[in-house]
């Protein structure tokens, strides 16, 4: 089994990261981490994560309290699940962090 592990930034201040996981055999990928994280007050925050944990594809949106909000993502295959997870955090990271910073104004409430 071969693993390959990267991170790169979406923005130009290093401060919003997607990081990747790939497990592959024999070329075929068997399992995929795709997550966005963020420099926030001073250490990173995971706020998007994409994975196979439990034994199927999915979402989980994470929240400044530690909970997370699992969503099943229903896609035939795990090339085309790499490239809805890669695709979607590349186009929506700042809606994700917009959304995690509301939860955080409201936990300090």
């Amino acid at each position: 089994m071969k693993e390959k592990e990267f991170e790169t930034f979406l923005d130009k201040s290093s401060i919003e990261r997607l990081r990747v996981k790939l497990k592959l055999e024999n070329g075929v990928l068997t399992d995929l981490v795709y997550q966005y994280e963020s420099f926030i007050n001073g250490k990173w925050q995971s706020i998007v994560r994409y994975d196979c944990a439990h034994g199927f594809f999915h979402r989980d949106t994470m929240r400044p309290n530690g909970d997370k909000e699992k969503q099943t993502i229903e896609i035939g295959n795990l090339k085309d699940a790499a490239r809805y997870a890669e695709q979607d955090l590349k186009d929506r990271w700042e809606w994700y962090k917009e959304h995690y910073v509301k939860w955080i104004k409201k936990m300090k409430k």
